[in-house]
């Protein structure tokens, strides 16, 4: 839908943490009233129903993901259904009435258990300050095809990670600076590189606020299905140590990661 410079404007002001979703409920005004064209009135209306009722607006939790479906090169996993089996997860633990039993008074953006996808290790969509952040990895290994020797991986490769001498047969890569991005794969003439293992770097206990803080990586890179029993399990953990409605990092702070990391061990165990 088309908007007008000065509806964009006015959303350019609205905080990047729920800008989309103040796009989509603007959208969603303007087609309500019959009009092709978000206009700064569409803005304003919503804005009011927005300050006066935010209560409502909250459902309990949000995920977030970046651009990559619509065609991102960067993308080091390529799945469009994780975030729809993400949401499902979420909608099924019943948040925004357990933040209604916990947070006196009206429930507000903060509140919601946020969970952001990244596809590559950019991290466009802020996977670093969200409750669970989710990022894209395809940690490179190596086939039995001979290299050429070209170069073209030390120069796709951002970090330095990837170093190849004359005395070498292949590259050498050093994992403690790859970041799991998948580029040097991708530009690997030779087919030398393949992938060893692709899935999902998982950050947990981001936030912003008054005392903000980078989530911390659990170990590991996680296949789709290993990710979204973290992810369940990390929302139970989250309601089952929770005072006051606060947020995940919080929660961590306090019960410390610990007992998040048993938890998630006991989870994956056979007899769980």
């Amino acid at each position: 839908m088309r908007w007008t410079k000065d509806a964009e404007e006015a959303l350019s002001k609205v905080p990047f943490f729920v800008r989309k979703r103040v796009r989509k409920r603007v959208e969603e005004e303007a087609a309500r009233s019959g009009s092709r064209e978000v206009t700064l009135h569409h803005v304003m209306t919503c804005k009011k129903r927005f300050l006066t009722s935010m209560d409502e607006e909250v459902k309990g939790y949000h995920v977030e993901a970046c651009f990559g479906p619509t065609g991102c090169p960067n993308r080091a996993v390529r799945d469009d259904d994780l975030a729809g089996r993400v949401e499902e997860i979420l909608s099924s633990k019943n948040i925004r009435s357990f933040l209604k039993d916990k947070v006196k008074g009206p429930l507000k953006m903060h509140h919601e258990f946020q969970v952001t996808i990244s596809d590559c290790p950019n991290g466009c969509s802020r996977p670093q300050i969200a409750d669970i952040g989710l990022i894209g990895a395809c940690l490179p290994g190596f086939s039995e095809e001979p290299c050429s020797g070209c170069g073209a991986c030390v120069e796709a490769c951002k970090e330095g990670a990837i170093v190849l001498s004359d005395d070498q047969e292949r590259p050498a890569i050093d994992l403690n600076k790859c970041l799991a991005c998948g580029q040097c794969i991708a530009v690997c003439p030779t087919g030398t590189l393949k992938e060893e293992k692709c899935g999902y770097r998982v950050l947990v206990g981001g936030k912003l606020g008054r005392h903000p803080q980078l989530g911390r990586e659990l170990d590991g890179i996680h296949s789709k299905e290993e990710t979204l029993k973290i992810v369940a399990c990390c929302v139970d953990f989250h309601k089952s140590h929770n005072v006051a409605g606060e947020r995940f990092g919080e929660v961590l702070n306090r019960a410390g990661i610990e007992a998040l990391q048993c938890a998630l061990k006991k989870d994956a165990s056979p007899q769980s």
